[in-house]
């Protein structure tokens, strides 16, 4: 099963970058601004795959169906349950990225396509050379 989309994931510097500007942004006053990179939409298995490309290393690879997925949410106890219900919900739903931009939305790349955002192919690249610290999981 192909996983659906990630929520799409952007470097912080190209955020903070974003968030100044739409902050001070007459055009997105009473907006909702959206920061859906184009070049960064990309799928989980898209992203093993240029990694691997990357690193020449592969991947053991266990596929979990959907169905044992929500599964696993109804079966697990509160708060066990929340983290297979976000993974259901993002990589398998793709509830994050699966809709459409309405009137009231903008997109960021496209208010301001002077800048020059860092694409996944760039951000694996820095991950790779120069990695960050390692962090704790939002539910480790």
């Amino acid at each position: 099963m192909e996983l659906v989309y990630l929520a799409i994931p952007n470097y912080e510097e190209d955020i903070a970058l974003y968030t100044i500007k739409v902050a001070n942004d007459p055009r997105t006053c009473n907006r909702t601004v959206v920061y859906r990179l184009p070049k960064n939409f990309i799928s989980q298995n898209e992203v093993i795959s240029l990694r691997k490309r990357k690193t020449g290393r592969n991947f053991n690879r266990k596929f979990v169906s959907e169905e044992e997925i929500v599964k696993l949410s109804e079966i697990l106890p509160s708060p066990e349950n929340i983290p297979v219900s976000i993974i259901h919900s993002v990589f398998i739903k793709g509830d994050l990225v699966n809709f459409e931009l309405g009137e009231n939305h903008d997109e960021v790349s496209k208010l301001y396509p002077d800048h020059k955002y860092k694409s996944i192919d760039e951000l694996l690249d820095i991950f790779l050379v120069d990695p960050p610290p390692p962090a704790s999981a939002a539910f480790g």
